[in-house]
């Protein structure tokens, strides 16, 4: 298999609402852009956010619970985390033993979270250090 390249997709009923969540809130640079969907420049890779239009998703109004997030590593999560509240976006930051987070929701109720970036690249670290000693 030789892949050329990934992405998300995100099928949203609020599409206006969602294409300038992520195009100013999170500052994502528009890749192409049609009038049913838009495509962002994800850090390497691409998330197009495209209206919905399966007419049985149109319907539902269930409050079905999502267990998808989008994870975005940064360095400073604290800094991040109250740029976002400064535009009236609700974050619930979190500090873990493990990293700190900030978890907050796209107009369509997506999870975004940002994370930071030293202690996932430190989680990395430790791993390879366990597998490397497990192979000697």
């Amino acid at each position: 298999m030789s892949i050329k390249r990934t992405g998300l997709i995100l099928y949203v009923k609020a599409y206006k609402e969602c294409v300038h969540f992520y195009a100013e809130v999170l500052s994502l640079s528009v890749l192409f852009q049609n009038e049913d969907l838009t495509c962002f420049d994800f850090f390497g890779t691409y998330l197009m956010v495209e209206k919905e239009d399966r007419l049985d998703y149109l319907e539902d109004v269930s409050e079905n619970k999502n267990y998808s997030c989008l994870r975005i590593n940064v360095a400073d999560v604290r800094a991040v985390s109250e740029t976002l509240k400064k535009q009236n976006i609700k974050v619930d930051y979190q500090e873990h033993d493990w990293g700190k987070v900030a978890k907050f929701k796209d107009p369509e109720g997506n999870l975004i979270a940002f994370k930071d970036e030293g202690s996932f690249a430190k989680q990395i670290e430790d791993y390879k250090s366990i597998k490397d000693s497990k192979t000697l």
